[in-house]
């Protein structure tokens, strides 16, 4: 299949992006309700999931993307693998995001993970970024208790934003007491997490425990 090509920078905050994600009837997109449930926000084509889908067959995995393009595409491979514990959904996950959490099969949401966002350097567009306070309070109301946010960019200031906000909200317990945690805690790497290691930079990774 030949690969989607979009931009690679959309404003979230424009008019075509403002509108809350519409949730599928999961009982139709999920064979087996009662797994867990992986939610990854800004995932791209898809591949990190496609992977991991795999891997771990026993949890349900969904993965967020504002670029609907990418989201058809990652829609189509995951039919052709025959994956029934994966969806893909189109959306601007910092509209109205208790719409789509509160959707989703109760206490099963136990892993989150937000990998490499657009960092939107300028500070006038920090507004466009994705971890924004009202995600990670949303977050904090319907993650299941125990349950993991792993966090990870190669923009070391983006990373810092994006702990610090989880941080500032008593739901989020940082598991580490070093800056930056070494290891990628999933079996399966990002493209631009294999990208920033084979130009020999760092990846910035925080990992956050839900009370």
């Amino acid at each position: 299949m030949a690969k989607v090509r979009v931009r690679q920078h959309v404003n979230p905050l424009s008019h075509k992006y403002r509108h809350p994600i519409a949730p599928p009837d999961w009982n139709q997109v999920y064979q087996d309700m009662t797994q867990p449930l992986h939610l990854d926000i800004g995932c791209a084509r898809g591949k990190f999931l496609l992977q991991m889908a795999q891997v771990e067959p026993e949890i349900n995995f969904l993965g967020i993307e504002i670029r609907q393009p990418l989201v058809i595409e990652a829609n189509q491979e995951r039919e052709r693998l025959g994956l029934s514990n994966l969806a893909f959904v189109f959306g601007n996950m910092n509209v109205a995001p208790e719409i789509l959490l509160q959707s989703l099969p109760a206490d099963k949401l136990f892993w989150v993970s937000i990998q490499f966002p657009d960092p939107w350097f300028k500070q006038r567009h920090s507004k466009r970024r994705v971890v924004q306070p009202e995600l990670v309070i949303a977050l904090a109301k319907y993650m299941v208790a125990g349950g993991w946010v792993f966090l990870q960019s190669d923009v070391e200031s983006i990373a810092l934003e994006m702990t610090e906000r989880f941080q500032a909200h008593p739901n989020f317990v940082r598991q580490h007491q070093t800056p930056w945690l070494a290891e990628n805690i999933f079996p399966v790497p990002t493209e631009r997490e294999k990208s920033t290691y084979n130009k020999g930079q760092p990846v910035y990774r925080s990992l956050f425990r839900v009370r």
